[in-house]
């Protein structure tokens, strides 16, 4: 509180108002990343499983070409 009566006295009141708009950007910044990697999980995610699928099976002696 007395951090805040400091910053009102002094005219800093527009700094204030600039923390708490690189605050909003920064949560739209990760929100927009976040939207990104669903999307990439998606679209690859089974691709992905195929891939991991195909080599468990293959370490396991499964496929045709192992061993």
């Amino acid at each position: 509180m007395i951090q805040f009566l400091m910053t009102m006295i002094a005219g800093q009141k527009a700094k204030m108002d600039e923390r708490g708009a690189s605050a909003v950007e920064y949560g739209l910044l990760v929100a927009g990343i976040a939207a990104v990697i669903v999307a990439i999980v998606i679209t690859l995610g089974g691709q992905i499983n195929d891939a991991f699928t195909d080599t468990s099976d293959q370490i396991d002696g499964i496929g045709g070409t192992a061993g």
